[in-house]
């Protein structure tokens, strides 16, 4: 008889070694979700990010890393308190993982660009199977003004992650867009998830948005959505599209669908942005 795990893993079509790498990362991903349930972490943090928007919201890309803030600053919150939980939902299904705290001491700008004194990473990794692993940040000093919303997942067993809204998930999104800085790499997902927002017709969340700036950045005058545009568009017309492109590849399955991308498709998309109404 199949086990939870297989019958997760069965979801996905796997005709390749990264097909396969990227569902097992997916169906981790998961089980980790339904571990930090039954240790009652969502009632003090949310999910948000590419996987949140990969799992609960049908994203049409693969995501590696999960992230989550928690709902109020906490500066002795440990993720530790929740491993138990978390190792035991994976025993449950027949998998060991070893859960470990990276050292920041060996921090880049590839890791993380948005890496503060008081986000702290994991990383869950198989027992047996190291190479296949996935990376968490926990977020205790999180900007706050965003909206949360429970979402429902029916495997490895019912529960409920609270989530950032899509709107709030959209103001991420655009801060990680406009000032992630790893100088000659830049993050195709981020551009990616930038066109399925608009595709998908989700304003933005600007209160948000201001918030992530003022606590991260120093922009010089009043952060609006005139000059929110303004930096948008200026980094649409000086990235490398081509970098862009070679980014995202490894993480959709039909590289057919950014043959249209260039500075000036995503210079048009920047004019449907649309706002959420209280902005």
């Amino acid at each position: 008889m199949n086990t939870v795990f297989d019958q997760m893993m069965s979801r996905y079509e796997i005709k390749t070694s990264d097909d396969r790498i990227n569902a097992t990362h997916e169906v981790m991903q998961q089980i980790t979700l339904a571990g930090l349930y039954r240790g009652g972490f969502f009632n003090k943090a949310a999910f948000y990010g590419g996987t949140c928007l990969r799992i609960f919201h049908g994203l049409p890309r693969f995501s590696e890393d999960m992230d989550f803030t928690l709902l109020q600053k906490q500066d002795d919150f440990m993720l530790e308190t929740y491993f138990d939980a978390i190792q035991n939902e994976f025993i449950a299904l027949g998998r060991e993982v070893v859960i470990t705290k990276k050292n920041k001491t060996a921090q880049t700008n590839i890791e993380s660009a948005f890496l503060k004194d008081n986000t702290e990473i994991y990383n869950v990794e198989f027992r047996t199977e190291r190479t296949i692993k996935i990376k968490i940040e926990v977020d205790s000093n999180p900007s706050l003004k965003f909206s949360t919303e429970q979402k429902i997942q029916l495997l490895p067993f019912s529960f409920v992650t609270r989530c950032m809204t899509k709107p709030c998930l959209f103001a991420g999104k655009m801060h990680a867009l406009l000032f992630r800085n790893w100088k000659t790499r830049v993050k195709g997902r981020d551009w990616y998830d930038f066109e399925w927002y608009i595709r998908n017709s989700i304003p933005l969340d600007f209160k948000h948005l201001q918030e992530r700036t003022k606590q991260s950045h120093s922009v010089e005058g009043e952060f609006t959505t005139f000059t929110f545009l303004q930096l948008l568009k200026q980094k649409f017309e000086t990235t490398n599209m081509e970098r862009v492109k070679a980014d995202i590849v490894p993480f959709i399955k039909n590289p057919q669908e950014i043959e249209i991308w260039s500075n000036d498709y995503f210079l048009q998309l920047a004019d449907m942005i649309q706002y959420s109404d209280d902005c």
